[in-house]
C-alpha cells in the first residue's frame, strides 16, 4: 500500500543564482529540522551558471526524506521573478523565504510557522553574518552588523517592515493578496521593502522576532562590493519613492552637517568606474590605518555612493 504524501504546512522558497557552493549547507541545515510540520522545499535556479541544477540532484539523493524539488530559467531573470515563481510552483500554507546564503538552526521551520499562529501577518528573522575577515570586515562590517541588529530591535512596530529580506514568512492566502514581489524592481535591491511595506500598508503587522535569527553565510565583503551595492540599491530606492512617495521612509537624503557636505562631495565624482579605483584603494591601506580613520574612510565611500543613486539614477541602470 502506498503512503499518502502528507500536504505541506509550509514552503520554503529559495531563490539561488551561482549558488553549487552555498546549497549544500542550506539543504543539509533544512534537512536536520526538528519538532517540524510538513514542509517541502523549492530552489528556484536563476540561470544556471554553474552546475547548481546537478547539485541539487545530488542532494535530493542524499537526503531522501526531504521533500525538494526545483525550478531552473534557462536565463538570469532576476530574484522578483524567482521569488514569484518559487510560491507559484508550491502549496504549503505558509511561504518562508530563505536566501541559499542562510544556515537555519533546528528549529527554523518549527518556528516560522509558530509565528503565525496569532493571526496573518510577516514575519522577519535578522541575519547574524558570518563572514571572511576582508579588511572592510574588520575596520567597519562587524561593528555595523551588531548596530543594524541592535536599530532594527529597537524599531517601533511599525515601522520594522523595512527589515524585509531573506529570511521571512507570510501566509500564502496574504502573499496572494499583495499580489507577490513587484516585477518592476530589476535593479538591486528594495523588491524586499517593497513587498513589507506592502504588507503593513494593507493593515498586516510584520514583526521581527528574535527566534528567528539565522546564521549568514554571505560572500566575502570588501568596500567596493558594499559601496556598489549601495549606488544600485538607492536607485531602486527612486522607484519605491514613485510607487509609495517618500513619506513612509523618513528623510532619504544625505546627511546635514560638514559630514553631509562631504558626503555629498563624494557623491559629485562617484560612478561604478571610479568606485573600482577608489575602493580599492581603501582596502588596500585599511588595515594599516588607525581604526577609527579607516571606519570613517569606508562609511564616506559607502554612504558617497548611495547618494549618488539617489542624486544621479542614471549613473546606477544596471539590471540583475
Amino acid at each position: 500500500m502506498t503512503e499518502t504524501p502528507l500536504t505541506p504546512e509550509a514552503s520554503v522558497i529559495v531563490p539561488s543564482r551561482g549558488g553549487a557552493q552555498r546549497l549544500p549547507r542550506l539543504i543539509g541545515a533544512l534537512a536536520a529540522q526538528e519538532d517540524a510540520p510538513p514542509f517541502e522545499v523549492h530552489v528556484v535556479v536563476d540561470g544556471d551558471v554553474d552546475g547548481s541544477e546537478a547539485v541539487l540532484a545530488q542532494l535530493a539523493a542524499e537526503y531522501p526524506v526531504l521533500d525538494l524539488s526545483w525550478t531552473v530559467f534557462g536565463e538570469n531573470r532576476g530574484r522578483v521573478a524567482a521569488l514569484n515563481a518559487g510560491a507559484d510552483a508550491t502549496s504549503g500554507r505558509i511561504l518562508i523565504r530563505a536566501d541559499d546564503d542562510l544556515e537555519p538552526g533546528p528549529h527554523y521551520i518549527r518556528d516560522h510557522v509558530a509565528a503565525h499562529d496569532d493571526g496573518p501577518g510577516g514575519a522577519i528573522g535578522l541575519y547574524v553574518n558570518v563572514l571572511e575577515p576582508t579588511p572592510y570586515q574588520r575596520a567597519y562590517g562587524d561593528a555595523q552588523d551588531v548596530l543594524h541588529r541592535e536599530h532594527a530591535y529597537a524599531l517601533p512596530a511599525d515601522q520594522q517592515w523595512r527589515h524585509w529580506a531573506g529570511n521571512v514568512s507570510v501566509p500564502r492566502a496574504l502573499h496572494e493578496q499583495i499580489g507577490g514581489y513587484d516585477p518592476d524592481y530589476r535593479q538591486y535591491g528594495w523588491e524586499d521593502i517593497d513587498y513589507g511595506y506592502r504588507l503593513h500598508a494593507a493593515g498586516y503587522p510584520v514583526v521581527i522576532r528574535p527566534e528567528l535569527e539565522t546564521r549568514h553565510h554571505a560572500a566575502a565583503v570588501t568596500t567596493h562590493s558594499k559601496a556598489v551595492r549601495a549606488l544600485h540599491g538607492t536607485a531602486a530606492r527612486n522607484l519605491f519613492v514613485g510607487k509609495h512617495g517618500a513619506a513612509p521612509l523618513g528623510t532619504i537624503g544625505a546627511p546635514r552637517g560638514a559630514w553631509g557636505a562631504a558626503v555629498r562631495l563624494v557623491a559629485l565624482g562617484t560612478t561604478e568606474a571610479t568606485l573600482t579605483r577608489s575602493s580599492a584603494l581603501i582596502d588596500a591601506v585599511a588595515d594599516h590605518l588607525p581604526r577609527g580613520l579607516a571606519r570613517r574612510l569606508i562609511a564616506l565611500q559607502v554612504e558617497g555612493a548611495a547618494e549618488a543613486g539617489r542624486a544621479h539614477p542614471h549613473r546606477a541602470q544596471r539590471a540583475i
